[in-house]
């Protein structure tokens, strides 16, 4: 059964800014849930993670944040736990009774429609907290917000967070054609039929773009930005400015900085340990990659290094969006090169 207060919950809706409301609105929808429904590295990492690690879950109160259809509550019941308490603030949840029912997990799985934060749990405490709160580029969102004020609120002392680790990763990539055709378009009058549109390629830069890279397209080594322990990280520490430094790995021109996700699921013995990976190396997810495009191309040779930094805070207006600095500095084969290069750029992820 859905727990709710129907007019309490109109009313605090209704309540929300904005934003608020648009973010918790795009999930009352069905496409974007079949969209990560489909996503088999997703969907199957945290099944695997789940039924690889039975013994975790037997018998233990469950608690699953920002549930949607209800399909990792179902993974946690099928697994053994004792109470599966699933939470979210969108219209799909009446959709996940139903769906509960009809598979049968009435008797384990609770719903509650709300917020995390004004949700009235019927246990102090839980064993396991469980939640598919990564969005582009990570952070984007805030979902994890939500998920360390329930591990505040609720979880137990040496409870478990299915994820437990997060990690962002760099590389640099040529990618010439594809950002003429998404950038240099807006500066380029034969495209567009005589008429000055310069003021839209600062549009098109401040952007990230979202979307599928080829792996051959990327010239220089990895480098692991920033690691997330979910057991001890705090909100505040998810803004926050490091240092990279890349190796090219051929001869050839940087275009630009290519980021992505790992993630990693707990377990007490080394070969039920679940992790996925959203570069451009690996398989496929709905979260494909994020590029930030240079202001600057850059004319690499291979060992030669690139440094620089990325600072990511949440936007002032509006906290689920991203604020994000670059900067690069390449300084070729010394201070005579004339390739030698170095820029900073702000993007606005939303």
């Amino acid at each position: 059964m859905v727990s709710e207060n129907k007019e309490q919950y109109a009313t605090d809706k209704a309540g929300l800014p904005f934003s608020e409301q648009h973010y918790f609105s795009s999930y009352d929808h069905f496409g974007i849930h079949e969209e990560m429904l489909k996503d088999r590295v997703r969907t199957l990492s945290y099944r695997n993670a789940i039924m690889k690690n039975k013994h975790l879950f037997k018998d233990k109160i469950v608690l699953d944040v920002g549930c949607g259809t209800g399909v990792l509550s179902m993974f946690a019941a099928q697994a053994g736990a004792k109470h599966v308490l699933a939470v979210d603030m969108s219209n799909i949840i009446e959709m996940a009774q139903k769906v509960i029912d009809l598979n049968g997990f009435s008797d384990r799985i609770t719903l509650f429609r709300g917020k995390l934060e004004d949700v009235k749990l019927p246990y102090d405490k839980v064993d396991i907290i469980i939640s598919e709160w990564m969005g582009y580029f990570l952070l984007y969102e805030s979902m994890l917000d939500t998920v360390l004020i329930a591990r505040d609120l609720y979880l137990k002392e040496g409870g478990l967070l299915f994820p437990d680790k997060a990690s962002i990763h760099v590389a640099m990539i040529e990618d010439e054609e594809y950002k003429n055709e998404k950038i240099h378009f807006w500066e380029d009058p034969m495209q567009l039929y005589g008429f000055d549109y310069s003021p839209f390629m600062k549009v098109a830069m401040v952007e990230p773009l979202v979307d599928t890279v080829d792996n051959a397209s990327v010239v220089t080594s990895h480098y692991k930005l920033i690691e997330f322990d979910l057991n001890t990280v705090k909100i505040e520490e998810l803004a926050f400015h490091k240092e990279f430094k890349l190796k090219a790995t051929r001869d050839d021109r940087v275009h630009a900085l290519l980021t992505w996700f790992d993630i990693d699921f707990p377990s007490d013995t080394k070969e039920n340990v679940v992790t996925f990976s959203t570069g451009a190396h690996a398989t496929y997810t709905h979260w494909k990659q994020t590029v930030f495009y240079l202001n600057q191309v850059l004319d690499v040779k291979k060992g030669e290094m690139i440094t620089g930094s990325l600072a990511s805070r949440p936007n002032k207006i509006n906290n689920r969006e991203l604020d994000i600095e670059l900067e690069w500095d390449f300084k070729a084969s010394g201070p005579d090169d004339s390739r030698q290069q170095k820029g900073k750029y702000n993007y606005f992820l939303r």
